[in-house]
């Protein structure tokens, strides 16, 4: 079988990684890939465009691809799915009608109440001054939204008012783009964030093992919010009775909802929830695809063979397809650029990799790409996840952070304290 990946991250890297793990998988092609993906046997870039429909669709007719597996959301919600299917093509993600998931937050919104799923109260706003005057209403914390997509950087979590309509201003500013249209604002929850990723082909849906994602950029959970800085699986707060009320008063709620709308959803459907010290959740968002750094977390503890499970939910036999796991634990430590979430520079060698690989972890290259001299340099704001397993979550930190000893480029930045919660 010959399977081609849409995307460039530590979260592609991933799933390319986890389907050559198997034998009914000869080949892997990565659009457009990273330096990582480059440097893996028979796995290969084709210098694409993640949005470039027309020409994803004649490689794979003319190379002979048997699956594709898109990761990152935009090309979801721009309909490559769509674009692919009226090609011929199988492909493991949801339509661009499913997709609004998580590309529009208000529509998102209006899902869960309409499902009966738990969520935060929230009220949608099209203009600045009706939204500041929500806020003051309500008094802070409370939570600011952009809209529409915004690479996990769109959410403020406003301390004070004033916190918050600066936040309003700069959304309906364009800050983040056309994800600034509209603003949700959203009663401020507390608790623990935890990612469940479930698999679905539209009938039947299953959640994968739990896991924490680290947001912000300081250690102590602190700083601005970023992609995620680090995560680990199976989290220990999403206890097997809250991840069983959350089957049932989630992801089947909401499949069954997005049935009856008449979108056939097939793909990942990931909820993001805050559990609250007395064991009741919300859920915060929802997204379309397979969450990043989470699966760099979720797939090492993956025993079933990956392409296994996106054929059962492409082809619609999930409920007569097992998930197998192995016993123990996974971290991963992000390695970021200088500066980011800010401003940061590209083109840093990176050096240790294989050293860090000797020690027992593996390295999902994100922001890195091959230059002139087929050096691995830095490409972008995350630039590496280093994973470790182990027989328990002590073990797991230990050799993520052993792994990162070894690894080095100009500016390198990582959290301390990824896995904190756990420690203990």
């Amino acid at each position: 079988m010959k399977v081609l990946v849409v995307g460039n991250g530590g979260r592609e890297h991933a799933l390319a990684w986890k389907l050559l793990q198997s034998n009914q998988v000869e080949q892997v092609f990565c659009v457009p890939g990273n330096g990582g993906t480059a440097s893996m046997a028979n796995c290969q870039n084709i210098p694409l465009a993640v949005d470039d429909f027309p020409g994803i669709g004649n490689y794979c007719h003319h190379n002979g691809i048997n699956l594709v597996v898109v990761g990152p959301e935009v090309p979801l919600a721009k309909g490559i799915t769509d674009f692919l299917h009226n090609q011929g093509l199988k492909v493991f993600g949801p339509t661009r009608a499913g997709a609004q998931i998580e590309a529009s937050k208000a529509w998102s919104k209006a899902l869960m109440q309409e499902a009966g799923i738990p969520t935060a109260k929230a009220a949608v706003f099209t203009e600045a001054a009706a939204a500041k005057s929500y806020v003051t209403a309500q008094g802070a914390p409370i939570v600011v939204k952009a809209d529409g997509l915004a690479a996990g950087k769109g959410v403020t979590v406003a301390e004070t008012v004033e916190q918050a309509h600066s936040a309003i201003e700069a959304i309906f500013q364009g800050q983040f783009g056309s994800a600034g249209e509209f603003v949700v604002i959203e009663e401020c929850l507390i608790g623990q964030e935890v990612s469940v990723l479930a698999l679905t082909d539209g009938l039947t849906i299953r959640p994968l093992l739990p896991a924490q994602d680290h947001k912000r950029i300081g250690e102590g959970d602190t700083g601005d919010n970023t992609g995620g800085m680090g995560a680990y699986a199976p989290a220990p707060i999403a206890t097997p009775e809250i991840m069983a009320r959350v089957q049932t008063e989630v992801l089947e709620r909401a499949i069954a909802t997005l049935k009856a709308k008449g979108i056939d959803y097939r793909g990942v459907l990931y909820a993001g929830l805050m559990i609250a010290p007395n064991g009741d959740f919300k859920v915060l968002e929802f997204n379309c695809r397979f969450g990043d750094p989470e699966t760099q977390v979720i797939l090492p503890l993956l025993e079933t063979p990956l392409e296994e499970l996106i054929l059962a939910c492409v082809e619609q036999r999930l409920a007569q397809t097992p998930i197998a796991w192995k016993p123990g634990a996974a971290a991963t430590v992000v390695a970021a650029a200088g500066g980011y979430p800010g401003e940061y520079e590209k083109g840093y060698v990176i050096t240790g990799i294989t050293q860090a690989t000797a020690t027992g972890v593996t390295v999902f290259h994100a922001g890195t790409t091959l230059n002139q001299q087929q050096e691995i340099v830095t490409n972008g704001g995350r630039v590496l996840n280093v994973t470790g397993t182990g027989a328990n979550f002590a073990e797991a930190i230990a050799q993520a952070y052993k792994g990162l000893e070894s690894i080095h480029f100009t500016g390198i930045y990582y959290r301390r304290d990824i896995g904190h919660r756990v420690k203990d």
